[in-house]
């Protein structure tokens, strides 16, 4: 329920302007870590509590706007909200607060230092996911999709150590290499062909008549300048990033950084090319091949990990991998099937890192290996760990199955029935890699017993996944109306 004055169009700025003031707040209590917590769930408290009746308003059929600044003709600081915008950043609003309380029972148990600093940039990326998620045009996704790498580069650093440096580097290298030099001149191009970079129905250059060769290369461009998506071989970064604390991880697969980079692709074959016009496109048969084998590739390269955090970041660049599959295919089944995978993979994969995370804070081990029957001793928290993984893997009776079956009906639908057997195959490996952590700790026996002073996970570590469990769960059955949410991103008369 909204307060008293606010409208969607306030709400639009709200959005925006309360992760920003509560990092000022932040600040202010550096030095007092109950007002600094206390600080960061108001924060995400009244975020959300701003979000749901917009996401409410969009629903009913209200697409609020709000112009900021006019640089030239065409060119604004805009923004307009839509299902799938609303949808992104229902989500990254909602996990903000799961994933604090997290944050919370990991920073300080770990003994983790700059508290204060990592809240801080943690709220501007909130701030700038939020900007992307509202974003009415490409000029104003691409101002907010700088700020939210630049606010991160800190928290993949924070260990201030030789490897997180190292890790923070090729972070920034990378995102900043692929949107500047390639995003950027594709936005400047389609301002130059269209003279605006407005997010219109039915597609911008599609409504501009650019030609097949034209609109491949810029398909080629947006879809590699969008670095956040981690389409093979500009992944690196992704897992190079796992240097960070387990909630940055958390943050980066699921609440704001790779969803504002599929959430981005997503925007731009919908609403700057549009659904008819990728369909043309040769490029886009050769970007879903690409997609296809980035989804089996990264998956095989999971399975040899190791290092927990490890195996699911590359298992994070197989589950991104879907998304970019069903903007390519440009169906409406496959791009259905791709924004319900950015909701579906937000919860599981939350809960996966949340659970890595967990494990370390009892342990102080992070290797796959090392959960050798720890599932007796941490019930709790290797459950939620399985309802995760049954998620990713697409296993009914959780929400990860969606996805999975848009896309294959997406792409039978676009004649390509070889896709379908690229995703089979990937649930297959998912179970090798995934399935089998959770299997080994309930079922293996304990490499060594833990001493009797053994304590488990703190509560604070424990219970985020386990209610992020139980919403991958939920999600299965809410798919109905989230699939009817987002319909009106086709126009009228479209039905998947």
């Amino acid at each position: 329920m909204s307060f008293a004055g606010w409208t969607p169009e306030l709400g639009l700025a709200l959005a925006m302007l309360i992760p920003l003031a509560g990092a000022a707040a932040i600040i202010s209590f550096a030095r007092f870590p109950v007002l600094r917590e206390t600080a960061t769930m108001a924060t995400a408290g009244l975020l959300l509590a701003n979000v749901i009746p917009l996401v409410i308003a969009v629903g009913q059929g209200a697409r609020p706007e709000l112009q900021i600044a006019q640089i030239a003709d065409g060119l604004d600081i805009a923004f307009r909200l839509e299902p799938l915008g609303a949808v992104f950043a229902a989500v990254a609003s909602t996990l903000w607060i799961v994933n604090s309380l997290f944050s919370f029972g990991y920073m300080n148990n770990n003994n983790e230092k700059n508290k204060p600093r990592f809240y801080f940039f943690f709220a501007i990326a909130i701030a700038s996911a939020m900007g992307v998620a509202l974003s009415a045009n490409m000029l104003t996704l691409f101002v907010f999709y700088e700020a939210l790498t630049l606010s991160t580069y800190p928290l993949v650093a924070h260990k201030e150590n030789e490897t997180s440096r190292r890790g923070a580097r090729i972070y920034l290298l990378i995102l900043l290499g692929t949107s500047l030099g390639l995003l950027l001149p594709a936005t400047v191009m389609t301002y130059a062909i269209a003279g605006t970079t407005d997010f219109i129905q039915g597609g911008l250059l599609a409504q501009a008549g650019v030609g097949l060769a034209m609109g491949g290369t810029l398909l080629f461009l947006y879809a590699y300048g969008i670095g956040k998506a981690a389409l093979m071989p500009v992944h690196p970064w992704l897992p190079n990033a796992m240097v960070a604390p387990t909630p940055v991880s958390a943050l980066l697969h699921a609440v704001a950084v790779v969803k504002a980079g599929v959430f981005t692709m997503l925007k731009v074959v919908i609403y700057i090319f549009g659904p008819g016009f990728v369909q043309t496109l040769p490029a886009a048969d050769w970007l879903a091949g690409i997609a296809a084998v980035s989804i089996v590739l990264a998956s095989v390269i999971a399975m040899t990990k190791n290092n927990l955090k490890a195996r699911l970041a590359y298992s994070t660049v197989s589950q991104l991998s879907y998304i970019t599959l069903g903007a390519m295919l440009a169906t409406p089944a496959a791009l259905i099937g791709g924004a319900l995978q950015i909701v579906m993979h937000a919860f599981a994969k939350i809960t996966l890192f949340m659970g890595a995370g967990a494990f370390y804070t009892a342990t102080g081990k992070s290797n796959v290996t090392d959960t050798r029957g720890y599932g007796r001793y941490m019930p709790w928290l290797f459950g939620a760990f399985l309802m995760g993984a049954l998620s990713i893997t697409g296993i009914p009776p959780f929400g990860g199955m969606w996805p999975k079956i848009f896309l294959s009906l997406g792409a039978l639908d676009a004649g390509q029935t070889w896709i379908v057997y690229a995703l089979v195959a990937s649930s297959i490996l998912n179970v090798g890699y995934l399935i089998v952590i959770p299997a080994r700790a309930f079922f293996s026996p304990p490499t060594e017993a833990p001493t009797r002073e053994f304590k488990g996970a703190p509560k604070l570590t424990v219970i985020p996944p386990v209610l992020t469990g139980c919403a991958a769960l939920a999600l299965f059955f809410l798919v109905e109306p989230l699939y009817n949410y987002l319909l009106p991103i086709f126009g009228e008369g479209v039905t998947p």
